[in-house]
């Protein structure tokens, strides 16, 4: 019989292979089948089956047997990921093996089952939250030993016996239980753990291949074997009569001392287990050959560089003799140093932080469509980074394929699934609420004006506790200025009111699963209810509404396993399952940009390699830690230790890396934090920095253009960044303001520019939604308080009046949104001001000089005719006292209150111009006309005394004296405003304004012209 490998050397089976780590793996295996396929007919490539490690190779392996064939039609051959064999295809049908085996229990299922089990038979006293991480140590546990084929993991109980520590013996004990306990709960369910199925099947087929050997072409490429019945499959198919292993990047040039050496963490430790179990030696596998034509030897310089600089660190110290052996073997044929030669092409791009990495990287692809037909990859294990980079490239308009995906909560039906179990847990946090009601599957059903009222009206500021003091807030009349101008609810009000009734009506039916737990799939379909209710069909819609619905049909079917969860174990729950669900949205715009996973870089080859997340604990990752097991009992078991990963992760790396253009990246910093620089980059520039001799000069390029570049898309190099100079604008007289509160006034005076955003420009400053409550929620809460029993009780206090300000002083407190923390604060100072107030208002009572009476929170205005026009000036005053030939001004405090000095050199002019208008009868005939005596506040602390009384003007001449002053001061800057001329400076008197700075700071720039521009002049006034 023909052998359908003639194109090949001709060997007896076993036939094993590589693909050298420079070479372009996926390519040149694509076109060795296409050549062989040329050479015998079309139609045998359809008979031959290839095993690829995944479903991810497997698609990229397509796309690449149709980027070498030309686009020209090809009969593709059976395609399988090894790692993912289905038994209703080739190679299981016809045969049948496996049908007998138990179906697989889900992960989702197991996991739930596993922590189950974990609280009924071993601690009853763990949370939702620490059973499950229990469970997914346990089952990493039985995953292990199920992989690595241990056949009795029931040894884990000769441990505790063991000479170990005690909380040794204790995690030992919990292994030996779970392991015990676990297949019998399994059986119950007539299931079986999807790891030990896998490996089963696979250990199936190298049985059954090993005994009845396919006659068909079989090969198996890219996999290391790091399972055992992966590399038992691939010795079987090595064996076959038309069976060949196609290995990556195996390393035949490595010294034979030093392959002797090679351990977990080096980037051939698994290719060299895997050749161990084989029985295969080093030098029994072939290089891979490719049609003619086609350069091999092209780029194997920087393959050698990188193998020498990972090689293991006891043999380090022959560097030196390697990289003269390098030297002299290529001095014949090359006359370019094979380290410089290795080097060329090669970047290390040190990167600041975060932000920048992802706008370098972008731009860096983004110039690789420059060039026709040139491709451009990102390999990266850190999911986050090609997020961000992704997110960079739409800037252009370009959406690369990201094979790596998604996280189903940053998708839209992902982020709604997340959204309602959260509001189901706390239905009037502010931010919360107002999300759901503004995502875009949510939104279209509703009322805009109401959800805006809403927001408005009802959320920003501190958190409403409950529904009462919502509809307080939506039904309260809105005006400028403290009080109120408006006297009946504001328009939208009535809408608002129908919209919270319906989130209340269908909160409250979510929420009635919990009582206060429910069963996890009671709540999961409780959370569907209220979905569909919110959003309707639309909630499923697309790839992440798929994915939602098939996480939450999984919750209900499988979440009864798990028990009874509360609302905030449920809330919590649910998004830590939407972080570990990954979508592939697909909809690339450029097929010649990807994003990859560590995994397929190490098959994928682009024109331009970027490597990036090149730092300790990312790339490589960190051994994991084994809360049970210690190294000496993982080795007791014979399960691989912790390192195995990071010598995978090394193959990875040097498979990518040695791309003809490859650009290696490191972020100095990660949220703030700096980061240690990965261990292969260290190595690399180690080896360059000792083979740069004056005879041989090596130099690691550690710069590209690039990086410039994107520094400047956001700051262009023609323009000097200065810092903005003091905004003075001047609008037209007859657009200024000609009616002002006092409290205005005083604004006025320090920072004009902040009254010219405010009055001119109608900029109101929005407190954020549902931030806690402030000093100012506070000082209106006691304002209200003092104002409603003030009125209650104009004569007679009673002997309860502290007791009844402090309870009205809470309540206050209460619709204002403090928490319950808060209120456990401010009770005791609340009782404490409320004391002091009452004696405060008993001394002031009972005067002598005539009976006292009492006007709170009155409002007057008075006129003042000037060259320029009328001007009105207002007030709200907080209380006057008014009694037989005098009267007294006073205003509550609850923060800092101005100084004497501050009012008398006219930067507090509150108190003052309100006595101006009271002597100008502007507060009505109620109060009258009448001269004052006293300017004073009132600041209820409840700390110390419980408060302090700020005189800042007592006796007429004195009051007559700082109110006339007040008012003559007002006059003149009113007529010099008057004048086109006149600019509103931007903190016109910056004395106390890093104490009072306004809202309007930043739209100011003050930050940049009184700090950064300082040393200008820019940062001083007066």
């Amino acid at each position: 019989m023909t052998d359908p490998f003639a194109p090949f050397p001709h060997i007896f089976a076993p036939r094993w292979y590589s693909i050298d780590a420079h070479r372009p793996f996926l390519n040149d295996l694509a076109a060795a089948l296409l050549d062989w396929s040329g050479r015998q007919s079309p139609e045998i490539l359809s008979d031959a089956m290839l095993l690829l490690p995944n479903r991810r190779a497997v698609r990229s392996f397509e796309q690449a047997l149709l980027a070498v064939g030309d686009g020209r039609p090809v009969l593709m051959p059976q395609v399988r990921a090894l790692g993912d064999l289905e038994e209703d295809e080739a190679p299981f049908t016809p045969g049948g093996l496996g049908l007998d085996l138990p179906p697989a229990i889900s992960p989702l299922h197991r996991r739930f089952e596993l922590a189950r089990m974990i609280v009924e038979e071993f601690d009853s006293s763990l949370s939702v939250r620490e059973a499950l991480a229990h469970a997914d140590t346990l089952g990493q546990f039985l995953e292990s030993c199920q992989i690595e084929e241990i056949e009795d993991p029931g040894r884990v109980a000769d441990l505790i016996e063991g000479d170990l520590a005690d909380h040794w013996r204790k995690q030992a004990r919990f292994l030996a239980l779970g392991v015990e306990a676990w297949p019998k709960r399994l059986a119950a369910l007539g299931l079986v753990d999807p790891a030990w199925r896998r490996v089963t099947l696979l250990r199936l087929l190298a049985e059954h291949w090993s005994k009845h050997p396919p006659l068909t072409p079989v090969l198996a490429a890219g996999s290391t074997g790091t399972v055992p019945a992966a590399a038992a499959v691939l010795d079987a198919v090595a064996h076959a009569p038309q069976g060949a292993v196609i290995l990556p990047g195996l390393d035949r040039t490595l010294p034979d001392d030093v392959w002797g050496r090679v351990d977990d963490l080096h980037p051939q430790g698994a290719l060299k287990l895997l050749l161990e179990r084989s029985g295969i030696s080093r030098t029994d596998v072939r290089p891979w050959p490719v049609p003619g034509g086609v350069d091999q030897t092209g780029g194997r310089a920087r393959e050698r560089v990188l193998n020498e600089a990972l090689r293991p660190a006891e043999t380090t110290g022959d560097w030196r003799t390697a990289i003269s052996g390098l030297r002299a073997e290529a001095a014949p044929r090359d006359p370019v140093d094979p380290v410089v030669r290795g080097l060329e092409g090669l970047t290390l791009l040190d990167l600041p932080d975060e932000e920048s990495t992802a706008a370098t990287l972008a731009l860096a692809m983004r110039e690789a469509l420059e060039v026709p037909g040139r491709t451009c990859a990102l390999v990266t294990p850190d999911l986050d980074l090609g997020r961000r980079v992704a997110a960079r490239l739409e800037r252009w308009g370009i959406r690369p394929d990201n094979s790596a995906g998604v996280s189903l909560r940053t998708l839209p039906a992902g982020r709604l699934v997340d959204l309602v179990a959260r509001w189901m847990e706390r239905p009037l946090d502010a931010p919360t609420l107002l999300s759901l009601l503004k995502h875009p599957r949510v939104r279209p059903g509703l009322d805009e004006a109401a959800v805006a009222h809403l927001e408005l009206y009802g959320f920003r500021g501190a958190a409403p506790r409950d529904g009462s003091v919502l509809r307080h807030r939506l039904l309260k009349p809105q005006g400028r200025g403290r009080g109120g101008a408006g006297d009946t609810p504001p328009e939208g009000a009535t809408a608002a009111l129908a919209l919270v009734d319906r989130l209340e009506t269908l909160s409250a039916a979510a929420r009635s699963a919990f009582r206060p737990e429910a069963p996890l799939d009671e709540a999961a379909r409780a959370l569907v209810t209220a979905i569909e209710s919110l959003a309707g069909p639309s909630a499923w819609s697309g790839s992440d509404g798929d994915a939602a619905s098939a996480l939450l049909a999984e919750l209900i079917e499988a979440g009864g396993a798990l028990g009874a969860v509360t609302r905030p174990e449920f809330a919590a729950l649910i998004g830590t399952l939407l972080d570990e669900q990954t979508v592939r949205q697909g909809g690339a715009t450029h097929p010649r940009l990807r994003i990859l996973g560590a995994i397929e870089g190490r098959l994928v080859r682009s024109d331009r390699m970027i490597l990036a997340g090149l730092e300790e604990t990312v790339w490589p990752p960190a051994a994991p830690v084994d809360p049970f097991l210690s190294r000496p009992m993982r080795a007791t078991m014979d399960l691989p230790s912790p390192e195995k990963r990071i010598g995978q992760s090394a193959q990875d790396f040097v498979q990518a890396a040695s791309a003809p253009a490859a650009l290696l990246v490191h972020c100095q910093r990660r949220n703030g934090q700096p980061t240690v620089r990965s261990r292969w980059l260290w190595r690399l520039q180690m080896l360059a920095a000792g083979a740069d001799t004056a005879k041989h000069p090596v130099t690691l390029t550690t710069d590209d253009p690039v990086r410039e570049l994107a520094r400047m898309l956001d700051s262009p190099p023609d323009l000097v960044p200065r810092p903005a100079s003091r905004p003075e604008p001047r609008p037209p007289v007859d657009q200024r303001p000609r009616s002002l509160y006092v409290t205005r006034v005083e604004r006025w005076i320090r920072d004009p520019y902040a009254l010219y955003a405010q009055w001119i420009l109608g900029l109101e400053s929005l407190d954020r939604p549902g931030q806690p409550a402030t000093a100012m929620e506070r000082g209106n809460a006691i304002h209200a308080a003092i104002e409603a029993l003030t009125l209650e009780r104009p004569d007679d206090m009673g002997d309860d009046f502290a007791e009844t300000l402090a309870g009205r002083i809470v309540a206050e407190l209460v619709k204002a949104g403090f928490d319950d923390a808060a209120l456990a604060r401010e009770q005791p100072l609340a009782e404490a001001s409320a004391r002091w107030l009452a004696e405060q208002e008993r001394i002031r009572r009972a005067r002598t000089d005539g009976p006292v009476t009492l006007h709170a929170e009155r409002k007057g205005r008075m006129t003042l005719t000037l060259p320029g026009g009328d001007f009105v000036l207002q007030a709200y005053a907080d209380r006057i006292e008014t009694w037989p030939g005098g009267a007294a001004v006073l205003d509550f405090k609850t923060g800092m209150a101005p100084s004497k000095k501050e009012v008398e050199a006219g930067l507090a002019p509150q108190l003052t111009l309100t006595a101006a208008i009271l002597e100008a009868g502007g507060f009505g005939p109620e109060i009258g006309r009448g001269p004052v005596a006293e300017l004073a506040y009132v600041r209820p602390t409840g700390r110390g005394e419980g408060g302090e009384w700020k005189t800042v003007a007592a006796g007429l001449e004195d009051t007559a004296t700082a109110t006339g002053d007040a008012l003559e001061g007002l006059t003149r800057r009113i007529a010099h405003f008057d004048r086109d001329e006149t600019p509103y400076r931007s903190w016109a008197v910056p004395k106390f304004m890093t104490l009072r700075g306004g809202n309007y700071d930043h739209l100011a720039r003050v930050w940049e012209w009184h700090v950064m521009g300082a040393a200008d002049g820019e940062g001083e006034g007066g």
